[in-house]
């Protein structure tokens, strides 16, 4: 399924600018960048889960936010890109990791 994952990591505390590096860390292990803090993952059931958990670990829920956009199975036919970046086809293109 795909999954439109997006955060807000507040700094006003010391520890912000940490848990904006771990959250994107685990961002980029489960689907890839399309904005500064919004990626695209495709994930089975199974994966969202831990994936979801690892997140709900590092952020804080009293200043940071998070925001899941679930686009299902057919998510790819629901995404338009415009503008200066290339697009990128999580689908179709290949992932080196």
């Amino acid at each position: 399924m795909l999954v439109l994952v997006t955060y807000d990591v507040s700094f006003d505390d010391a520890g912000g600018a940490k848990r904006l590096r771990r959250i994107a860390k685990i961002c980029q292990d489960h689907g890839v960048r399309v904005q500064y803090s919004v990626f695209e993952c495709d994930v089975d059931p199974a994966q969202w889960v831990v994936f979801k958990s690892k997140l709900f670990e590092e952020y804080d829920s009293k200043i940071d936010s998070l925001r899941f956009y679930k686009l299902g199975k057919n998510g790819q036919n629901r995404i338009e890109h415009h503008g200066a970046k290339p697009s990128f086809d999580i689908f179709k293109d290949p992932l080196v990791i």
